[in-house]
């Protein structure tokens, strides 16, 4: 069973908002959905929303939502009063989505890959859940768990607090040794950060410091993964709690 499938038959409403046309969707070079999920993609989601045009689906006012009509390729003008399953549906705005289903505030988490058109305006205008799928954490994750960047990044703390503690020092002999201990911390720092990315490190630390990209993400999502099929190991009543973080002024302990 695919994991389109899978989340299905576990979530209570599964919904595709997608920005493309539906010939993009459906039939596109690789066969869209169809290539993913099968021909009968459409049984899999409650409402499928193409040319939603986002982030200005969550901005808009006046744009109505309509039917799209797949035999003729093009939206239907009839006024649409509900939302039904297997009918694909044309632009649009949040606002009537909203109005239609009774979608509120923090019944919904909604999913994007994209921290500013698909996650800013739903939280901060709607006040929707939000969940980010971040493709680079599988890399970055595997990264991490390398037990020689653990080796690294461990030593890279504790020859930092060395040299912290020792800077003062006046003895000639002890300098040389601060010399060495601060050029062995600048290779460390870079070859922690290389090992994301020759190029420019990792997409969410910059040295010790969160990325611009991070603190995004931060902002906007309340969750974010790899892959929504990670959802899969947790029930739909599941809770998740944010962890408390340490502020420099704080007491670190080993158990945060």
């Amino acid at each position: 069973m695919s994991n389109t499938r899978r989340l299905y038959h576990a979530t209570l409403i599964y919904s595709l908002f997608s920005e493309y046309f539906f010939q993009f969707v459906n039939i596109s070079r690789n066969k869209g959905m169809e290539f993913m999920v099968g021909k009968d993609w459409k049984e899999y989601f409650d409402l499928v929303i193409v040319q939603a045009r986002k982030p200005r689906f969550f901005t808009d006012l006046s744009r109505p939502i309509r039917v799209y009509d797949e035999r003729s390729g093009s939206h239907i003008w009839d006024r649409v009063t509900k939302l039904e399953k297997g009918v694909i549906y044309y632009e649009g705005t949040v606002k009537q989505l909203q109005d239609l289903t009774g979608w509120r505030g923090h019944q919904v988490l909604y999913f994007g890959d994209h921290p500013y058109s698909d996650l800013a305006d739903v939280t901060l205008e709607h006040g929707w859940r939000t969940g980010a799928i971040i493709t680079e954490l599988t890399h970055e994750i595997a990264t991490l768990n390398n037990p020689e960047f653990k080796k690294n990044a461990n030593w890279l703390q504790m020859l930092t607090q060395l040299i912290e503690d020792h800077q003062d020092c006046e003895d000639p002999d002890e300098q040389k040794i601060l010399m060495k201990w601060m050029a062995e911390r600048d290779k460390l720092r870079n070859d922690i950060k290389y090992v994301f990315n020759e190029q420019f490190g990792s997409v969410f630390r910059t040295y010790h410091n969160p990325t611009y990209f991070s603190r995004r993400l931060f902002r906007f999502a309340d969750i974010y993964t790899s892959n929504i099929a990670n959802l899969l190991n947790y029930s739909v009543n599941h809770t998740f709690y944010p962890r408390r973080g340490v502020m420099p002024h704080e007491y670190i302990s080993y158990f945060v």
